[in-house]
């Protein structure tokens, strides 16, 4: 039936993740908005390297299973959030996205489950990495 369509469609694209020591997990329901690499330096800073690969989620769609992450204000209107335990970088909210909250890639469970399709902020890249996969820079 439809409805069952719909409910297999929604299992299909339901991603969990969880930091470094798994005190913080997470679950994300339903296509993600875009997934693209970030390089800004705010991106580096925060993870300690050259690029960060995130999913942009729609408020609503997502929630987090065990523990919150400690939040922080890295600038004004933006906040990073993080594992009080092992210090993992777990999202990033902006007022920029009132609607969307952006997670790591690299903290699913199974990160080959997504695809990235474009690099933000590829005028601020550092010099020695070297974009070879085709994706359109913005």
């Amino acid at each position: 039936s439809e409805g069952e369509d719909t409910l297999h469609q929604e299992e299909q694209t339901k991603l969990t993740g969880h930091c470094l020591c798994g005190t913080t997990r997470f679950v994300l329901v339903g296509a993600p908005n875009w997934v693209g690499h970030c390089h800004c330096e705010s991106c580096r800073r925060a993870t300690a390297s050259p690029f960060t690969t995130w999913i942009g989620q729609e408020n609503g769609t997502w929630t987090f299973l065990k523990n919150q992450p400690v939040c922080y204000e890295s600038s004004l209107g933006n906040t990073r959030g993080f594992c009080g335990t092992c210090g993992s970088p777990m999202f990033f909210r902006s007022n920029r996205y009132p609607n969307e909250t952006h997670f790591y890639a690299a903290l699913l469970e199974d990160p080959e489950a997504i695809k990235p399709t474009i690099h933000f902020h590829a005028d601020e890249k550092v010099s020695w990495v070297h974009l070879s996969d085709g994706l359109p820079q913005e």
